[in-house]
């Protein structure tokens, strides 16, 4: 997959002959954000999307929406995630972070606009 902000491989749940073409997609990350272990405060504040061995890393703002979720908007993506614990401290909400996430946990729908 690629995007504005970086390239990344990611499980495809769309039709197999629309590889290849332009799409809106939704990001499903069956993984949850847990701070310390796979999100951490970010060293840059610019949204990214990439690949690192066998993780896929994404790097937005974090914002926590309450009852044990949060949003990370990456340029014009918004991906939920739900938290585990331990969870970010209320002084994460809105911060720069990156989430890094196994490779098969990340799988992308298309859609039309």
């Amino acid at each position: 997959m690629r995007s504005g902000v970086g390239t990344d491989a990611a499980f495809w749940c769309g039709d197999p002959t629309e590889v290849g073409r332009e799409h809106h997609v939704e990001w499903t990350v069956d993984e949850n954000v847990a701070w310390d272990a796979n999100t951490r405060p970010a060293t840059l504040s610019s949204p990214a999307l990439g690949e690192d061995g066998g993780q896929v890393f994404f790097r937005g703002r974090l914002s926590l929406t309450g009852g044990g979720g949060a949003l990370l908007e990456v340029a014009d993506a918004q991906i939920l995630f739900e938290l585990a614990d331990p969870p970010p401290s209320i002084a994460g909400d809105g911060t720069w972070v990156e989430v890094r996430v196994e490779r098969n946990s990340v799988s992308l729908w298309p859609y039309l606009l």
